[in-house]
């Protein structure tokens, strides 16, 4: 991908070699305002009048799925549009909402509790059902938030989140924009207006015709923005190329990776779906999905990006060891120390 231009989490554009002594106050809400006005900070829109005040305030896309590759300091660089935003930390920033009584009365609790679910989401998390079931918790007590999905490397991948019967880009852009930012447009699937749902059968969440319908529009140049969004290789010294050489035949003989994950899509071409059982894990986020209760078989490309939250939906496995061990285990696979060394340095490579 080009360079783009530096931002404040980015800060602003930075051309000159004085620009290192710069000192810039990140807690004055002037310099916040001045970053907003050079569209500086990532995913974030402020709206401005001619006398400069600021009117409103707006979120895109790039709030959860860009980030910035820290070139100048923690935070300030080149944007990296698709990365997954493993540092923001979205439940704690709502919880900070001056008015947080709607969303109480949506779910049914009170304000206490909702910041209590709010803060127990973490960094690089979000639940985009919370609205839809009002499950807050999963049955082990912990958040039912899940990771921010990378948006990058799509193309050619069925399914484009963690669970299924939500296939496509469209689907999940359209449900976004006007279910989770409350933006004025169309989303429909009627499958999510059921008893099983019942904040969403309360608000008939499964057909929201907004006007303006200003989504629908939008859809078609969002998706193929995405799809041109390749996924990101991996730095070099990041891995050991001849253990990555040896655990690429692991990858495709011994360690079956690839009857799910077929190269070089890294998921099945078709129908990339699987059950709990076949994957060794629980049923509750696949039970959140309408339809196929199931999970989506991961892309593989660019797994350097989930260093930070772990991986899977929910980031339950911190490391790739953990998910090279846990499938050893469920599949009896029989891998040795050395094999299963090897194969994690052949996923660190893609």
């Amino acid at each position: 991908m080009p360079q783009r231009p530096l931002t404040l989490f980015s800060l602003i554009s930075l051309a000159s070699p004085q620009a290192a002594a710069w000192r810039v106050d990140l807690e004055d809400p002037a310099t916040t305002l001045a970053l907003l006005k050079l569209n500086a900070v990532v995913g974030v829109t402020g709206h401005f009048d001619a006398q400069g005040k600021l009117n409103s305030m707006g979120v895109q896309c790039a709030l959860c799925h860009s980030t910035v590759d820290d070139s100048f300091a923690p935070g300030i660089g080149h944007r990296l549009d698709g990365w997954p935003n493993r540092d923001l930390n979205v439940g704690a920033i709502i919880a900070m909402a001056p008015n947080l009584q709607p969303v109480a009365n949506l779910l049914g609790v009170n304000v206490a509790t909702v910041k209590k679910v709010l803060n127990s989401w973490g960094p690089g998390k979000y639940d985009a059902e919370l609205n839809v079931d009002g499950k807050a918790m999963r049955p082990d007590g912990k958040s039912a938030a899940v990771l921010i999905p990378p948006a990058f490397g799509l193309a050619g991948v069925g399914n484009h989140t963690w669970s299924g019967s939500r296939p496509s880009i469209p689907y999940w852009n359209a449900y976004v924009a006007v279910t989770q930012m409350h933006g004025s447009g169309t989303f429909i699937d009627k499958r999510l207006d059921v008893a099983s749902n019942p904040v969403a059968l309360k608000t008939k969440l499964g057909e929201a015709r907004g006007t303006p319908d200003k989504v629908t529009s939008k859809l078609a140049a969002l998706e193929y923005y995405q799809l041109s969004l390749p996924a990101p290789t991996p730095a070099s010294g990041s891995f050991d190329r001849e253990a990555a050489t040896r655990g690429q035949q692991l990858f495709e003989g011994k360690a079956k990776c690839s009857t799910c994950h077929v190269p070089p899509l890294f998921t099945e071409p078709g129908w990339n779906l699987h059950t709990p059982a076949e994957m060794g894990i629980d049923d509750f986020q696949a039970k959140r999905s309408p339809g196929e209760q199931a999970y989506r078989t991961a892309p593989l490309r660019g797994l350097f990006t989930h260093s930070k939250g772990g991986f899977y939906h929910d980031g339950r496995f911190a490391t790739l060891n953990d998910v090279v061990e846990h499938y050893n285990e469920h599949l009896r696979l029989g891998l040795s120390a050395q094999e299963k060394a090897a194969l994690v340095e052949y996923l660190k490579s893609l």
